[in-house]
């Protein structure tokens, strides 16, 4: 596989990703076989892996540690923090110090990604999520001693909104510490808001961009098509409401994916190839991440890196999804305080 530059750092990634979610209890519980699928994977040529401390609570960094062993010079290792340690994502209770932006548990959480992917240092380590709680001149100082400790080579945000990227890189340059290098926002055929500024930002400031979820959580491997019943996997029994075929959302989606799946046939590929070589292709990203659960779903997107789409291909796509549309707007991956608590946005008159 050809090689990318991560942002302007210096390391060197293969044009795909490979994404850990699946390894572990939300998706294969069998270590040796994640453990296979990561050396098939590093076989082919990827030398680029991302997971984090709450995929599966902890496991999947450790089922990463375990496919490493003998192996991870040659691996650009990335990992983020944000997520609760304590509970299950989504569950109730758990310490609040357990989870967050701050120093405080940056500095715990960076430990314990270390143990258990056995390894003294993680080439990427990234903030999963914005913290409204934590000043980000907080976080960035944290991450910078950690980098000058060596613990961390660079470091970068995921999902963060592009006013907060900005913002991110006036307060590095102020303070006189590290920035952000890196940003993984979702990105795909189907969701493309990002192309309106958060892919123009990065580009403005020499971030790579990791695009997670090109396929856009199924939709876009040819299983989800017209007069089928959706298929069960396990992000659908997790995430109900984004896999209910009768949510007029998601109807638009399925509308959308078959056209795609047309167009990807009529330029004789599969709907995989498509969704990822589109990704691949705009001067902004990086990578994008794929997420195999099983050594065939790893199979059938390996040969994307060596796609390329024509222009013709590339109008089509623009006619289907206009550029920096989003299908369903239930899939909005930057909701933000301002509009999801009503006290912001209604002036009090008493």
């Amino acid at each position: 596989m050809e090689h990318r530059n991560l942002g302007h750092t210096g390391m060197f990634v293969s044009p795909l990703c490979l994404g850990a979610m699946m390894f572990g209890a939300w998706g294969e519980p069998d270590h040796d076989t994640s453990v296979a699928i990561i050396h098939r994977a590093l076989d082919a040529g990827i030398n680029f892996v991302d997971t984090a401390d709450v995929y599966s609570q902890g496991e999947s960094e450790t089922i990463v540690g375990k496919a490493l062993r003998g192996r991870r010079d040659g691996v650009v290792l990335a990992t983020k923090f944000h997520g609760p340690m304590d509970v299950e994502m989504g569950a109730p209770g758990g310490d609040p110090n357990r989870r967050g932006n701050s120093r405080r548990w940056i500095v715990q959480e960076v430990e314990n990604s270390l143990r258990r992917l056995q390894t003294d240092w993680i080439d990427l380590y990234q903030v999963h999520r914005p913290d409204t709680g934590t000043d980000d001149d907080e976080t960035l100082a944290a991450l910078t001693d950690l980098q000058r400790a060596g613990k961390i080579r660079a470091f970068g945000s995921s999902t963060f909104p592009a006013y907060r990227m900005v913002e991110d890189q006036w307060i590095a340059e102020r303070r006189g510490l590290g920035r952000f290098v890196t940003e993984q926002p979702p990105y795909s055929l189907i969701h493309r808001g990002i192309e309106r500024d958060v892919l123009p930002v990065a580009e403005r400031y020499h971030m790579g961009v990791l695009a997670w979820s090109p396929l856009a959580g199924g939709w876009l491997t040819g299983r989800f098509r017209k007069g089928q019943d959706a298929p069960e996997t396990n992000r659908a029994k997790r995430m109900p409401d984004r896999f209910d075929l009768s949510a007029p959302g998601n109807q638009a989606k399925l509308e959308a994916v078959e056209q795609l799946a047309l167009l990807a046939e009529q330029a004789g590929m599969s709907l995989i190839h498509l969704a990822l070589a589109f990704v691949l292709q705009h001067p902004a990203v990086t990578a994008p991440i794929i997420g195999p659960r099983t050594m065939d779903q790893l199979e059938t997107q390996l040969g994307a890196a060596d796609v390329r789409l024509s222009g013709d291909v590339l109008d089509r796509i623009d006619e289907i999804v206009p550029p920096g549309r989003t299908v369903s707007q239930d899939d909005d991956a930057y909701p933000t305080d301002a509009l999801t608590d009503p006290f912001l946005r209604r002036r009090r008159t008493c």
